[in-house]
Parts: C-alpha cells; structure tokens; sequence
C-alpha cells in the first residue's frame, strides 16, 4: 500500500505519520513510500491508541504553547483597550487570537458562548487578563458610549428636577430570543392584534403600548407601561435601549426552546442595568414544553428560581391560552411595589423623555415616539432635544390613535411637529427651551442621510477593495431610525476574507432620484426597508438597469445578502487522486499528442483525466488523458495491475520510465461560510 492512501485512510499528514510510527514499533523509514499490507493492516488496528496518544501529546503542546505565548505576553506589556460591551467574535479580533480560542477559554471559566454572543466588560476583561493582557476600559462603544454616557448623564439630571414626586406607573420591558412570545404576551395583556401589523410575525421597531390592569380579586385599576423589544440579533442596541428606560423587566423564555443566545443577551443587559426582571416560561401548553429543563438553563446562566432559594420570580404561562397571565402581571408590579422609590416622578415640572423610535411619515413629515419619563408634555409645547429645538408639539396620539392635549410620567406618545427626526435615545427637556437654538435641518438631515459621512463595511472601489476584496455595494433606505441602525448593524456582523458590503448611501424615507444617482454610479443594489421607491426614481431605475429589492423582514436582507457575496466567489475546484502509471513504451510522438503504453500500478486510469508527469520525483508539467486502450479496445478505464495504451495530449514530453500520476478536477459552486 502507497504510504499516501494508508495516511489520507488514517486522516493524518503524511510526514507526520512517518514521523510517529517509528515510536510504535513500525519503522519503516522517514522517505518510505509504500507500506506492506501486513503492516499496513497492524498500524491501522493500532491507530486508535496512537491517535489517542496524539491527541494527548497536542493538547500538552498547545497548552504549553499558550503558556509561553500568556507569559510572553505579560513580559512585553501587550495592553488592550476593551468597551463596556462587545461581541466574543470582536473580543477576538482585539486579541489577536483565533474565535475558537477565545470560545474554547470562556467554556474553560465556566462560561458557553458563541461567537455572535455579546459579553460585558467585566467578564472579557477577566479572560484577557488571563491571557497575559493589560486591560483597561475603553469609553468608546460599539454604540458610541461618549454620546449615550452624556444622554444618561443629562436623563439623570432631568429625572432629579421637581419637589413633588409621586409613584407613576411602571415601565416594564419584555425581552428574550425571536419567537419566544413576546409580542404575543403584549398582545394577550392589551387585548390588541399587534403581531399582524409586523412583517414576517417578528417585532420590527421599539413598540410602547399602556394597559390598564385591573386585579381581578380587589378590582384595582393599575396602568402599566410596556416597551416590546426585538428579539432577532440584530437589534441587540435596541433591545439595550429598551432596558435603559424601563424600571422593571420580563424575561420571557419558550418552555419548548429553553435558554437562546438573545435570552442570553437579554439576561446581560439586565444585569448591566441593574434591572429588576420577572421570568415568564412560555408555551407551557405543549405537548414538547420542559419547564424543568429551562429553569436548569437559566440558573446555569445565573437566574436562580426563588424555589430554588434564589432572587428571580419564574411564572409559567401561555401567552396564547391565557394562562396564568394575571399572575405573571400579579408578581409584576409586585416588583414594581417593592421597588417604589424608584418608580417615581414629578408631574408638575416640564416634560422630560426618551426617544423610543422616529421616522419619517410620507404624510406627517418627522415623527417620534417619546417615552415620557417625568413632567407633563402639553401640546404647543417646544420639542427641545439635547439642547437643540426641533420644533413644537403639533399633535400626540397615544398606542390606539388617540388624540391627547397633555401626556404625564411613564406615558408613550407618538409626536407630530418636529422638523427633522430626532435619533434614537435622544433625550426631550422642555425646561431647556430658554436657552436652547433652533436646529439646522439642512446640516441634520444631511447627516441623518450618510451625505457626509457614510458607513462603510469594507472599503472599495469598483466593486474591489485595496486588500483585494470583491465587493457588494447597497444603498439602503428604510422608515425609522431604529431598523436602518439594525440592518447596517446585521451587515457589519456579515464578514469574509474574500468578500465585503460597502454601504454607498443610507437615509430615511421612500426611494428617490438622488439614491437611484448613487446607485448607478457605484453599481449599487438599492434596498428599501418598509418604504418604496417614487415613481419618478422606480421609473429612473428601471431605465438605467439598477437594481432594486424592498423587503419587511429584516432575515431576507441578510440572506439575499449573503447569497450575492457568495456568487462573488470563485468556483472551488476540487481535485480526487485516481491512480499511478508507469510508462512502460512511447510507440508515437506528434506536436502535441503522444501514443504511449504503461502499467497502471495504482488505482486506475480514465479516458478524460489529467495526468501529472513525474520524472525522477519531480513533477515536469500537466497533460490530459485523451483516450485509453485496452488490448485492440478503446475503454474509458482501465483498471490497477493492467497495461494499456493512451492517447496523451500536452506540451511536455513523456519518457519510458515517467510516472503519470491520475487525476480528475471538477468545479464546485463555493457556498459562502461566515466567521
């Protein structure tokens, strides 16, 4: 047996194999070639326990490796600078280690992460450290931590204004994995079909809605504010976000799924906020539901069920059969009532808020969702946002369409009157109206559409970067801020050695003629998020060729997206071993084909196959196999052990005592494999 097969059979490099079997007794040369049967036959019953012995001796390397590497490391002082929050995949990437490293130290410490998987700076900053890194706090963010530090410094201020504080409803925030219930438990608790207005079943933008809970026993009316969070990866700022304006959290988690990476996420941020939370265990009406199993895997991740002497309340309800809902809302502002003197605000001051969402309606212009957090917002007011006045309120409406004339603490309420849609997270302070300035539209909506500053995923020209990178281009539109952050968000996750996304142009609002412009000069695909195209730039991008997608389910983006970078890639050629051939004769030599005869020694041969030419050990050139005769026959193959006679076709010379080494290639559509 060839040495070569008896590695490829035992999944090892050839060398290496060489190199080891001495150690076991077989020793049969470091240059050996070929292998007797017998041999053969006793390495392969052996290689269980050599491989094993392998497998021992590699680990005790790497380890070792490691050590010297974590040592070096410490020497030399290599310091890394890590945000408050951060992917494993990007820790990595800081690092300068391999994702599978820095996965396989976390599942070390106790801790099962995967790379999408985000982890606060305490925990990384414990695993670098281990690693022989210097680590100190970057205040940048990967959501720009300068800017939301300021917004929350400015809340905070606001929040402390007033001498007439009273309780206010809570303001609770549902989070946990896609399609785990969320939306359905706010449906269920308020009575109305949200679910059906959101693309595809899955929550889109920050929803705030307030219901009135009424104790079935005491026949208390309570009102209660709830923020409905994403649950889909890509909106882990939102969910963020979500969890910064809310006093107390459901963590709602599928009996049937148990314990998912956004459920994860969620449980992190939580923590971060240092949020009171409620766990609700949903879909306890299936037939597949493991309650136990669940409350398992949330006290594996830190959540201890109070049966299980721990601090978090656990409910197990079905969103969809109704049951249990009273108690899950019971046990909710249970929490709420426990922690009183933080749910509290002044409604005799001006009003101060969060923006949850904005948009551009086609209609009404700007639009903003505005939690309302203390104070009581009256219409005419000034919408002064961080110090900047972007006009007056013309309107609010609550969930339901509901014209309101004023909107007091703990009140989510949908403005008409701003100018320009204001970000996401930007606080409204009325009482700053006297020393705030009129914003400028022009410069802010030019920001707000990428004409200044575009966000670029990898840098390109012509559809190939400097690093040598094919290209996808897109301009990308959307209805509100939240879902353009989120999907520029997903397609900054979708990265490739060989290929790239460069965002050539972004913004709010349907498609028009100046997008079509950017797209035709860079090649772009135009996608509209939730929006359309005006007739005149539908029109413009049908006569000039461009590209043109609309999509309400932020999953189609990201797979239509991977399937064109895939088609960037070349097709992979794979190339299978037939067999070896000993030219025994050469009986004809034209320009470019040669008659020749040979043993074929190994494997086989194939009418149609290419043929290395081996001479001495050294490949000379490649021809290909144009016909194969065996005896006065022409057959497509002959197999091992038998002489026959080719038709050779290539520019190399083929002499008696060459060895042609078979072979065959095909071509393979690459499918495209993400870090």
């Amino acid at each position: 047996m060839n040495v070569t097969e008896l590695a490829r059979r035992l999944r090892i490099n050839t060398k290496e194999l060489l190199d080891v079997l001495p150690e076991y007794g077989f020793d049969i040369g470091k240059k050996a070639i070929k292998i007797d049967d017998r041999t053969a036959t006793q390495v392969m019953k052996a290689w269980k326990r050599i491989k094993r012995d392998l497998d021992v001796k590699r680990r005790k390397e790497a380890e070792e490796r490691k050590l010297k590497e974590r040592e070096l490391r410490r020497e030399e002082g290599h310091a890394v600078m890590l945000p408050s929050l951060l992917t494993v995949r990007d820790l990595a990437e800081k690092l300068e280690l391999p994702v599978v490293q820095v996965i396989t130290e976390f599942m070390k410490n106790g801790v099962l992460a995967n790379q999408n998987q985000n982890v606060d700076y305490e925990t990384a900053a414990i695993l670098a450290e281990e690693l022989g890194f210097t680590v100190s706090k970057d205040e940048g963010s990967p959501v720009d931590d300068l800017r939301e530090n300021a917004l929350s410094g400015a809340l905070e201020e606001a929040l402390s204004q007033g001498d007439h504080m009273k309780p206010r409803p809570p303001v609770v925030v549902i989070m946990g994995h896609v399609d785990h219930g969320k939306t359905k438990l706010l449906d269920t608790v308020r009575e109305a079909n949200i679910i059906d207005t959101e693309a595809g079943g899955i929550t889109q933008h920050i929803g705030a809605y307030q219901t009135i809970w009424k104790d079935p026993k005491t026949k208390v009316e309570r009102p209660i504010t709830f923020i409905d969070t994403p649950g889909h990866e890509a909106f882990t700022v939102m969910r963020s976000r979500g969890a910064k304006v809310a006093d107390i959290a459901i963590l709602i988690v599928a009996a049937d799924d148990g314990v998912k990476p956004q459920t994860i996420e969620a449980i992190q941020i939580m923590k971060a906020a240092k949020l009171p939370f409620v766990v609700a265990i949903n879909k306890i009406d299936k037939e597949t539901a493991d309650v136990m199993k669940t409350k398992t895997e949330l006290s594996n991740h830190g959540v201890q069920p109070e049966e299980w002497g721990g601090d978090a309340p656990m409910v197990e309800i079905s969103a969809k059969e109704k049951l249990h809902i009273d108690t899950l809302l019971d046990t909710l502002l249970l929490v709420a009532d426990i922690n009183e003197e933080h749910i509290q605000a002044d409604e005799t001051i001006s009003a101060v808020g969060t923006v949850i969402e904005s948009h551009v309606d086609k209609n009404m212009g700007p639009v903003a969702t505005i939690l309302v957090q203390a104070g009581t917002l009256r219409k005419k007011d000034p919408l002064v946002v961080n110090g900047e006045i972007y006009g007056n309120v013309r309107a609010m409406r609550n969930d339901r369409g509901e014209e309101l004339k004023n909107v007091g603490p703990s009140t989510p309420v949908q403005i008409i009157g701003f100018k320009v849609a204001p970000d996401i997270g930007d606080i409204l302070d009325v009482s700053k109206a006297s020393s705030a300035v009129k914003i400028d539209v022009k410069q802010k909506r030019t920001q707000q559409t990428g004409a200044v500053k575009q966000t670029v995923l990898q840098t390109s020209t012509e559809g190939e970067n400097e690093e040598g990178k094919k290209t996808l281009n897109i301009v990308i539109k959307a209805d509100v801020l939240g879902s353009l952050e989120a999907v520029i968000g997903s397609l900054q996750r979708i990265k490739h050695d060989e290929v790239g996304i460069k965002i050539v142009g972004k913004g709010l609002g349907n498609i028009n003629e100046n997008d079509v412009a950017k797209a035709e000069s860079s090649g772009a695909t135009v996608i509209g998020f939730n929006v359309n195209a005006t007739s005149v730039a539908e029109e413009s991008m049908r006569d000039k060729n461009v590209p043109f997608l609309r999509h309400s389910v932020i999953y189609d983006i990201i797979n239509w997206s991977k399937e064109e970078l895939g088609k960037l890639l070349e097709d992979e050629k794979i190339v299978t071993e037939v067999g070896n051939v000993k030219i025994l004769g050469i009986f004809r030599t034209d320009k470019k084909v040669m008659i020749i005869g040979g043993r074929v020694e190994e494997g086989k041969v194939k009418k149609g196959a290419f043929a290395r030419v081996k001479r001495d050990g050294e490949i000379l050139g490649v021809g290909k196999i144009i016909s194969c005769q065996r005896g006065k026959s022409e057959v497509k193959e002959v197999p091992g052990g038998t002489e026959c006679g080719m038709r050779f076709e290539g520019a190399v010379k083929v002499e008696e005592g060459d060895v042609l080494e078979i072979y065959t290639e095909e071509s393979k559509v690459r499918e495209i494999v993400f870090e």
